[in-house]
């Protein structure tokens, strides 16, 4: 990923916690031409190093590409908003503000009581929030069966590039003018950008 000097991100654990936060990502890999899916991408650790884990439906022609791939690529995006030259003390071209992160890695299919331990994570995780939650080992037979239409898959992370494009590059003036306008939006995700933008530059 392109990703000129100021707006490169190097914190680790910021990245982290952005990836389980933003946990539905874009898995790219390559074939007789490049396939993409969307699907939820879960970050885990073990041993020291970290996996992405995940699973796409059988009929998903993608996971045939799993075998012949060396390195698969995962696409994460976080807020975004437009940016208007207006909002500078300057003339200057508008621009777009916004957070991404690419994790690349090698793949490998998960079979068995791994992969029934996998979708168990997945489903507990996103259930707990839940007013009547459901629980895998409560689930059917005939329910559970649905598995055999799913291949799972873990990622193991050999790279991470992450980008915070977040208007590093001018003055104080001009980032807190870029604040002040996002907040005024009605949009959610401008407001989202507002809030990191505060966060990475305070005013004094």
């Amino acid at each position: 990923m392109y990703i000129p000097e100021y707006y490169k991100n190097n914190d680790q654990k910021e990245i982290l916690e952005f990836l389980k936060a933003n946990a539905f990502g874009i898995l790219v890999t390559g074939g007789s031409k490049l396939l993409a899916t969307h699907i939820p991408l879960e970050l885990i650790e073990r041993n020291g190093s970290f996996f992405l884990e995940g699973h796409v439906a059988r009929g998903n022609e993608q996971w045939k590409t799993f075998k012949n791939e060396k390195e698969v690529l995962a696409i994460f995006n976080g807020p975004h908003s437009y940016v208007s030259s207006s909002w500078y003390d300057f003339e200057e071209v508008p621009t777009w503000n916004y957070v991404a992160v690419h994790v690349y890695g090698k793949l490998k299919e998960v079979t068995g009581e791994a992969f029934e331990a996998l979708l168990h994570r997945l489903i507990n995780k996103y259930e707990a929030t839940m007013k009547n939650p459901i629980k895998p080992e409560n689930l059917s037979k005939k329910t559970m069966a649905q598995m055999r239409g799913i291949i799972g898959f873990e990622i193991e992370i050999t790279d991470i590039q992450a980008t915070y494009k977040l208007s590093q590059s001018h003055n104080d003036k001009n980032y807190h003018s870029v604040v002040e306008e996002l907040e005024k939006t009605p949009l959610s995700a401008s407001n989202e950008i507002a809030e990191l933008m505060k966060k990475k530059r305070p005013k004094r």
